[in-house]
């Protein structure tokens, strides 16, 4: 069939066929043609700019005076990487059963016979649920370690239900006791909040203990990612003894010398070279980091490398160890975050010990401490346990 072009009321037409059915092939023919750049258009331009636009508008714009907000928040490159990271957390739909399971055994009274769920503490009136160890006797003299554990969430999202099956597998593989606090992620809080909070958390375990059976100055921090950060920070500010914790000296020093050690998974550690990691991935604006810390100004006050480095001496002998996980395929925290904080712990003459993770990223080095069938649910709980360990002086 022959495609031949003629002046006939304005349309082409095919030889061999009929008036009608040359224009239908012909427009069909131009439509097809049309229809793939337009397609390309809209899923390469028109989707990539709309989600970003519409993330951008949720969650907060460029920093820049006037329009040059938006003309700063609609840089092709910014659109690009923008749009990769939310892609690459796409990826994380994956564990929508394993939420499934954590809801429905968090909301399950049967599950709560030997845990204690929703006890209130602190200043701002938080709550916390206690996981005790499965083979615990409450008439055996000897009380359990006590494990706290922060979760993540970026500084600006998390909830400690989210969390029951890793403190439920926690408590039965290091046979502690184990404390899943909130705190006041933001906008409800500031970083510093969220250290009060947790501290306020560390003073309840010292006063609670008796009652819930497990052994006040024997205490593990641990925390994923943001947690991670706030372990560190915490236990700092508590080193030093900080007034701007608002508790009372002979308490800070009591806690600071009940921790034995701080395990963390993932952790951000700098700040400042986190928020520039940030902006390679072009999610400065729309991250909460920078808003949970008051600004960029703040990220040294807020950071354990820059806050170590500012301790007095006599004070840092008191630091007790850290062990410090980090997954080699972590694309949200790079694990030079944990390498170098590794090295400064050192030559501050803070014993460190550092695990680097093959394969393992940064959801699955705490989604798959919930279940023991998950892929690194030995591997991870293997350093952990070991570390554990050591912390508390046992062979």
């Amino acid at each position: 069939m022959s495609l031949c072009r003629r002046q006939e009321e304005g349309d082409f037409w095919l030889t061999g066929e009929t008036d009608g059915t040359k224009k239908i092939i012909i427009m069909s023919w131009i439509k097809s043609q049309m229809s793939l750049p337009v397609a390309l258009g809209v899923l390469f331009v028109g989707l990539p700019y709309s989600i970003c636009i519409v993330c951008q508008w949720f969650y907060g714009w460029p920093h820049k005076p006037g329009y040059k907000k938006y003309t700063e928040a609609l840089k092709p490159r910014r659109i690009y990487y923008l749009t990769k990271a939310l892609l690459d957390n796409v990826r994380y739909l994956q564990y929508w059963t394993l939420y499934l399971q954590m809801q429905s055994w968090y909301k399950n009274d049967e599950n709560w016979k030997q845990c204690k769920k929703g006890i209130v503490f602190g200043r701002r009136g938080n709550e916390l649920d206690l996981y005790h160890p499965p083979n615990m006797n409450k008439s055996e003299d000897v009380p359990a370690p006590l494990v706290v554990f922060l979760y993540g969430g970026a500084w600006g999202s998390g909830e400690r239900s989210i969390y029951c099956l890793l403190a439920k597998q926690m408590a039965e593989e290091l046979n502690a006791t184990v404390i899943c606090p909130d705190y006041s992620t933001y906008p409800k809080g500031n970083v510093l909040g969220m250290v009060q909070d947790i501290a306020d958390c560390l003073v309840w375990a010292r006063e609670n203990g008796h009652k819930f059976n497990f052994d006040k100055d024997s205490i593990v921090l641990t925390g994923h990612s943001a947690g991670a950060h706030l372990c560190a920070l915490t236990l700092l500010f508590l080193i030093d003894t900080r007034e701007e914790l608002f508790i009372e000296t002979k308490k800070l020093q009591d806690v600071a010398l009940s921790i034995k050690g701080v395990i963390g998974l993932s952790g951000v550690y700098n700040i400042v070279d986190h928020y520039e990691f940030e902006q390679k991935r072009a999610v400065e604006y729309v991250s909460s980091m920078h808003k949970a810390m008051n600004g960029v100004e703040n990220f040294p006050y807020y950071s354990p490398t820059h806050v170590l480095k500012q301790v007095a001496q006599d004070k840092l002998s008191r630091m007790p160890p850290f062990a410090l996980l980090h997954g080699t395929s972590d694309i949200i925290v790079p694990v030079e975050s944990s390498t170098q904080f590794s090295e400064l712990l050192t030559s501050s003459s803070v014993k460190a010990s550092l695990y680097l993770l093959p394969g393992v990223n940064h959801v699955d080095i705490v989604t798959d401490l919930m279940l023991p069938n998950r892929h690194f649910y030995h591997p991870v709980f293997s350093c952990i346990k070991q570390e554990f360990r050591k912390l508390l002086g046992v062979s």
